[in-house]
């Protein structure tokens, strides 16, 4: 929604404000100049790009106009979940959860969590690290190693997208040039032309440099800044994840386990002590 509202602030700012200074609207409506720019820019965006970041920025661009997944109701059912599993674990012994990490989509307990069982790559990150302390073999200090390994890798992938429109908000500009030089180069062929018809011509190569300047900044860059803070917010989540487990490798009961991954999350969605609580106490009931 925020994305939404921000381009119709940007739109309504700068056309308003043209409008209000006696311009004519009209002159803006410039349709080859932003084929110019608009085909420059996305070609050399396949240039860059290989067809998977390509695939996964058309993807992702969409998602900015809803709300982020990762509210406090989706970290308290994390939460929850995660203390649901420590205290089975606890209670019945560790391989009396391998059927739920073996087979989440049929267990009891992650069933009742979907806004954790519909985002794949966090129940496969939950199911993988569990089935390693199952099976065994691994100190807290290895497990904290690979899942830092991990998650640092995830890192870098999820902000490929920001990246990459990141560099076609930065080339924008330049394409903007461009489209303005093949507008003089326009008006230049046309100097045996009535003056109106040259300013035409003049007003629309400068307008090409507007264009340029306005998507990069007003339009693409933001979106490119938007995605990143959907990666640190996913980077974020997965954290909380982690210190939720390695506080249960390394002994902590279930209950200060969840609370080791509540001081983890940001201050924005992190719940209090208090509704944490009464949040597991009503699962329980």
């Amino acid at each position: 929604m925020n994305t939404i509202i921000g381009f119709l602030i940007v739109t309504g700012s700068v056309v308003g404000g043209y409008i209000l200074s006696h311009g004519d609207l009209a002159t803006l409506l410039q349709p080859y100049e932003l084929l110019i720019i608009g085909g420059s820019a996305f070609g050399a965006f396949m240039i860059s790009n290989p067809m998977s970041l390509i695939m996964k920025t058309f993807k992702g661009v969409p998602t900015l106009m809803g709300g982020s997944k990762y509210g406090k109701a989706t970290y308290l059912d994390l939460l929850t979940l995660m203390y649901d599993l420590f205290t089975k674990a606890r209670k019945e012994g560790l391989m009396a959860v391998e059927s739920d990490i073996e087979e989440p989509e049929n267990s009891e307990i992650f069933s009742k969590y979907p806004k954790i069982t519909k985002n794949h790559h966090a129940l496969e990150f939950i199911v993988d690290y569990m089935r390693l302390i199952v099976s065994g073999g691994m100190n807290p200090f290895e497990l904290d190693n690979l899942m830092s390994l991990e998650l640092e890798t995830h890192h870098h992938e999820s902000h490929q997208t920001s990246n990459a429109l990141t560099r076609v908000a930065d080339g924008l500009p330049g394409f903007g040039i461009v489209a303005a030089v093949l507008g003089v180069v326009i008006t230049m062929g046309s100097l045996d032309q009535p003056p109106q018809v040259i300013g035409m011509h003049v007003a629309a190569a400068l307008v090409g440099t507007f264009l340029g300047i306005l998507l990069a900044y007003g339009f693409v860059g933001p979106l490119a800044v938007a995605l990143e803070h959907r990666a640190q917010e996913e980077a974020n989540f997965f954290e909380c994840i982690k210190t939720c487990i390695l506080a249960q490798v390394q002994g902590y009961s279930p209950q200060i386990a969840v609370e080791f991954g509540r001081k983890a999350m940001y201050a924005t969605v992190r719940p209090s002590f208090q509704a944490l609580e009464e949040h597991l106490k009503g699962n329980r009931g």
